[in-house]
């Protein structure tokens, strides 16, 4: 594997219109971070762990499509970006399944699990818990617990 701080993949986002890398957005990624830098005069420069990034999605219109270029859009759990996108870069399948690849290997290799399909044992999912408020007493025991029967 790659140096982590070497750029695997960098690319700048361009006009809508003849696909040109006229702005002054560019995106990088290594093998755990990707890098947003924005801005020419006033600069921000954001990062997102790999691993943290849970969903990613591409959107192309048809003038992205004429002149090749597509927008990925990425469901993120970082605090201070959020959900972001990618916006008008070159080749935006392969950089999709680049970025795809790069997160899996990051989650496993952190030990990442999602929590979206989680069941416990009662059939339960997140969105709906095996026990709320309202099942338990005034001593904080669920109902249906072993009592004391004498």
């Amino acid at each position: 594997m790659k140096n982590t701080t070497e750029p695997i993949w960098h690319d700048r986002k361009r006009i809508t219109f003849f696909g040109l890398p006229f702005t002054f957005t560019s995106y990088s990624a290594t093998n755990e971070v990707l890098y947003i830098k924005q801005g020419f005069f006033s600069t921000t420069e954001d990062e997102v762990r790999l691993y943290r990034i849970m969903d990613i999605s591409l959107k192309r219109n048809l003038f992205q499509k004429m002149f090749g270029i597509g927008t990925i859009h990425c469901c993120s759990g970082d605090k201070t970006l959020g959900d972001f996108d990618i916006v008008n870069i070159k080749k935006p399948r392969e950089v999709k399944a680049l970025l795809s690849d790069l997160i899996e290997t990051q989650r496993e290799s952190k030990r990442v699990v999602s929590r979206e399909n989680i069941v416990d044992n009662t059939g339960h999912h997140d969105d709906n818990p095996a026990l709320t408020p309202d099942d338990f007493d005034d001593d904080d025991r669920p109902f249906g617990g072993d009592e004391d029967f004498h």
